[in-house]
């Protein structure tokens, strides 16, 4: 399947947040360019520190830091929202994994 040209949603309930267009797929990470709407300033800083927490490598508090994006935002592929994802977005820049099942912590 290929994943180059596809467009990706970030949404926040009904609101679109941004559009990651696909530019490279080397899996399992998909990465592109993000368009960001006006909605993402909002959330803007979620991304900054969950950025920061990862290129430090502190997982325990990139963890606690993420959990706000995945509680408030969903992504959504071409073809519907997916159960989970790992999103990035730094500058205009987004890289991504996703799974169609939900994980159970336990």
């Amino acid at each position: 399947m290929s994943f180059e040209g596809q467009v990706w949603r970030l949404v926040r309930q009904e609101e679109l947040v941004g559009e990651i267009l696909v530019e490279e797929a080397d899996q399992p990470w998909l990465r592109g360019r993000f368009v960001p709407s006006t909605a993402f300033f909002a959330v803007e800083p979620l991304f900054t520190r969950s950025h920061a927490l990862s290129e430090a490598e502190d997982w325990e508090a990139f963890e606690e830091a993420y959990d706000e994006i995945t509680k408030t935002m969903s992504l959504v592929s071409p073809s519907g929202p997916v159960a989970e994802f790992l999103l990035h977005i730094h500058d205009e820049k987004a890289w991504f994994r996703w799974s169609d099942e939900q994980f159970d912590d336990e």
